[in-house]
């Protein structure tokens, strides 16, 4: 799932729509959502549980595009950087559905 946010570099100020829109050329499969806060007083309930409860230890995320794998039981089990590419989680995500 992707959270839009224009907290990282601006880099999304435009609406919901125009989001949606704009990923369509880059074919993403997976849901985007409304856009949120990720810091601040606005911060959106679920980031506030992803800071918490992984080792960011409650501290901000560096950039946009970092990456929480969550077990079946609502569990961070894992937390990787914007710069980490989506298929390094893949081994992560075959231990959960085993």
């Amino acid at each position: 799932m992707a959270f839009p946010c224009n907290q990282f570099g601006s880099q999304e100020p435009s609406d919901n729509d125009w989001i949606v829109d704009f990923v369509k050329k880059y074919k993403v499969d997976f849901p985007m959502m409304s856009k949120i806060h990720v810091m601040s007083k606005r911060q959106e309930p679920l980031y506030k549980y992803l800071r918490d409860n992984s080792e960011l230890n409650g501290g901000d995320m560096q950039w946009n595009f970092e990456k929480f794998l969550i077990n079946p039981d609502g569990e961070v089990i894992g937390h990787w950087e914007a710069s980490d590419e989506p298929n390094v989680i893949k081994p992560e995500i075959e231990k959960l559905i085993a």
